[in-house]
């Protein structure tokens, strides 16, 4: 199984919204989440899953990979929010994942990196950055993700797709 973390596009600046949760994308943030998912796509990439953080930024950075072709359907998923948590989204999981299947996350830094990083050496290093519209891959022996079973195979800011 391969499951791939992408932190949402450039957004607009912190404290400018009352609600942070409702901060947008740039117009800037829009264009280059779409050219990354255009690279993305032209690399033969698809996901059979791609759930994404509740907050606005991050779902419209989703929508712009369903537009682009990356996935059919998107899912939302509380716990992709700013600082939910790793082990309630691996229990949330299926318990019938396909072994051949690509699963797709948009959601936020520091978590994204965090995750990733518990994922593959179990437990946070704080090393690992995901630039905004970036994107990391990992891989899974057999059929979900586990803490620790991960084998990190990409590691991309949006500036080497674009």
């Amino acid at each position: 199984m391969e499951l791939y973390l992408i932190r949402h596009g450039i957004a607009a600046e912190r404290g400018t919204y009352a609600d942070d949760d409702r901060r947008p994308l740039t117009a800037t943030g829009e264009r280059r989440s779409q050219r990354v998912a255009q690279r993305l796509l032209s690399l033969g990439l698809h996901f059979d899953v791609l759930q994404t953080s509740p907050l606005v930024r991050a779902h419209q950075t989703a929508v712009i990979l369903q537009q682009e072709g990356l996935a059919s359907q998107i899912a939302i998923a509380p716990e992709l929010a700013p600082e939910g948590s790793l082990t309630a989204w691996l229990r949330r999981l299926p318990p019938a994942i396909s072994a051949d299947q690509r699963w797709a996350i948009v959601g936020h830094e520091p978590d994204l990196g965090v995750w990733a990083e518990q994922l593959v050496w179990g437990s946070a290093q704080d090393k690992l950055v995901l630039k905004k519209a970036g994107l990391i891959g990992l891989q899974f022996p057999g059929d979900r993700p586990a803490i620790g079973a991960g084998s990190l195979f990409w590691l991309t800011p949006p500036r080497l797709l674009l």
